[in-house]
């Protein structure tokens, strides 16, 4: 039986072959997505998926709220800002 931890459906389960023969569960943490804005759920651009292990300040743009809030929410944000 599985140890309490792996009985839950978070890691992903691989089936490998042992060099017996035998096929063994292997449990290795699932893979992320793409950072995406919270307000409209699209995908963040100018953020590289690919690189999701390097810190943030790294991948994200240079610009206010880059790599938090979609480009579409930043405009209106600053044009309600501007307007007030």
């Amino acid at each position: 039986m599985p140890r309490p931890a792996q009985r839950s459906r978070t890691p992903r389960r691989v089936s490998v072959k042992t060099p017996s023969g035998k096929t063994a569960v292997r449990y290795e943490k699932r893979a992320k997505g793409a950072p995406r804005c919270p307000v409209t759920g699209l995908p963040l651009g100018g953020m590289n998926a690919k690189v999701y292990r390097s810190g943030v300040s790294i991948r994200a743009p240079n610009r206010p709220y880059g790599g938090v809030y979609s480009h579409k929410v930043l405009a209106r944000a600053l044009r309600l800002a501007v307007r007030r």
